[in-house]
């Protein structure tokens, strides 16, 4: 009998060494991983995003409106550093390619190159053409295009793309905006000054829809024909300001000479030279567009001095709207912690997104066109006058709806 109780011991010893190793294997077993799943862990996604630009100097009234050669490039690549400045911490790297054709070139190779580099984010600096021309092949290849260079009104509208999101704004916002300050300021009766090329007509479109939208009244009408003239001989530039003196002579009063010249013929001759003493805006005179190189408020001193610091000039609005769409694209991988361009392309037009762009207010996209939501500023030559929308003008989904083609209006069917 005493033998037994040595043996019972024995057993019991060991019933209590496999039953207390028992939960350490079963706590073991759901940490082991395959070898290569913590080298995966470890590596860093790469998003490269591409830049197409149709580039070519450009002839100005003014040398001091001379665009510099990085316009809107500098803007992106400014928008690279903040996004890597997020990025290594949750083990993101953004790049940029940048491709230039000509002005009236084929953009359709320039944008293949850019694809075969593994680009699958494109800001496009395009006219409404070319963009047009390559909107169909990126959604067929799941690539998504940000426009921050063509205002045309029916990119948005007949010619809107599911895969297009625009960062520049319309005409139509930079005209409304422009119209409810001047109705503001109890300025309604405008002359229209208007040149004679394609982009001058429609500028001159929006400032009459302007003037119906919000109540002022157009009295009259001028078209300013291209002759040609040599702008850069002394001849040729004293020609274009004796005539403005006589081209406004015969119209009746108003209180705004209203200047669409976005070709660059006569615009900026218009202050100080029309035959009545009277304020001018548009294309020249009071400004409306999406930055300004004085703006400081909401921050803007800030990204102002970080833009001057690395590229050495002031910020202009295609670098802002550029800048933008980077940001955006940084702002959507982060969130999503992701690149796939399906779910960035869901999310951005998804309640929950919205980009912080120094203008007082975060910024979001329009569901029914992609063109994104943002306050116009209004400005001089040195600066920031006033910033639309203006006090007053409601909307019931957001105020900056007022300003451009509002959902009830539309025309497009995202495709």
């Amino acid at each position: 009998m005493t033998s037994a109780v040595p043996g019972t011991l024995a057993a019991l010893l060991c019933f209590l060494s496999l039953t207390a190793g028992a939960p350490r294997a079963f706590a073991q077993q759901p940490t082991a991983q395959p070898a290569g799943a913590i080298k995966s862990q470890g590596q860093t996604t790469e998003i490269k995003i591409g830049y197409l630009r149709a580039y070519a100097p450009r002839l100005t009234l003014s040398l001091l409106d001379m665009p510099p050669r990085d316009e809107g490039v500098a803007g992106a690549n400014v928008a690279i550093g903040d996004n890597n400045t997020t990025g290594k911490f949750i083990k993101q790297k953004f790049s940029l390619d940048v491709a230039e054709i000509k002005p009236e070139a084929d953009a359709v190779q320039a944008f293949d190159d850019l694809i075969a580099k593994g680009d699958r984010y494109v800001v496009a600096d395009l006219s409404a053409r070319q963009l047009l021309s390559i909107a169909d092949i990126a959604r067929d290849k799941g690539v998504l295009i940000f426009n921050v260079g063509a205002t045309d009104d029916s990119l948005r509208e007949e010619d809107c793309r599911i895969n297009v999101f625009h960062i520049a704004p319309t005409r139509s916002m930079l005209a409304d905006a422009l119209a409810q300050y001047l109705m503001v300021k109890k300025w309604p009766n405008w002359a229209l000054l208007y040149g004679s090329h394609d982009e001058d007509h429609l500028y001159a479109d929006a400032l009459r829809r302007a003037a119906a939208r919000f109540g002022g009244q157009i009295v009259a009408e001028k078209e300013f024909k291209d002759t040609g003239t040599a702008r850069r001989t002394d001849t040729g530039a004293t020609q274009i300001q004796q005539q403005i003196s006589v081209f406004t002579q015969d119209l009746p009063e108003h209180d705004v000479l209203l200047v669409a010249d976005e070709s660059e013929v006569f615009g900026t001759y218009v202050p100080y030279r029309s035959w009545t003493s009277r304020l001018v805006a548009g294309t020249a005179g009071l400004v409306a567009s999406s930055w300004h190189p004085a703006s400081e408020q909401w921050g803007g001193i800030q990204m102002q001095s970080r833009f001057l610091k690395t590229t050495g000039r002031r910020m202009l609005s295609k670098d802002m709207s550029a800048w933008t769409a980077v940001r955006a694209v940084g702002e959507a991988t982060t969130r999503t912690n992701g690149d796939d361009p399906k779910k960035i392309s869901d999310y951005i037009r998804s309640d929950d997104f919205s980009v912080a762009a120094f203008k007082g207010q975060k910024l979001t996209f329009r569901k029914w066109n992609l063109q994104l939501r943002q306050p116009i500023l209004l400005g001089d030559t040195k600066s920031v006058v006033s910033t639309s929308p203006q006090e007053g003008y409601l909307h019931q989904v957001s105020e900056l709806d007022t300003l451009g083609i509002d959902q009830p209006e539309t025309k497009c069917v995202l495709k």
